[in-house]
């Protein structure tokens, strides 16, 4: 059982919910499932990333519009299929940033 009495895979789809600040709450709260901390801290990473670089091509002219566009849509993919894998239980790792947020815990 994970945080407010969640299952698990509840508790990881919540890590993804509100992007980087949800999955920040949920590594500080989660002591045991390393279910959980896994998402909680590949939502981290692929969120607080992805706002970084929208706010590196903010100050690109004309072609940092569109980047941020691309990085808009990136970003609501990983939202939808890291919550999808979270509620069923799947371990899936973004490209790149799975191993990165795997070894952290």
């Amino acid at each position: 059982m994970a945080l407010f009495g969640l299952k698990d895979t509840q508790t990881a789809v919540l890590a993804y919910l509100l992007g980087f600040i949800s999955g920040i709450i949920v590594l500080l709260l989660e002591k045991e499932s390393s279910f959980v901390k896994f998402h909680a801290m590949q939502s981290t990473i692929t969120f607080l990333a992805l706002v970084i670089l929208s706010i590196i091509a903010g100050y690109v002219p004309i072609v940092g519009g569109i980047l941020g566009n691309i990085l808009s849509l990136i970003g609501l993919i990983f939202w939808i299929v890291g919550m999808v894998k979270a509620y069923r239980g799947e371990r899936y790792k973004f490209p790149i940033i799975g191993d990165i947020a795997q070894k952290q815990i």
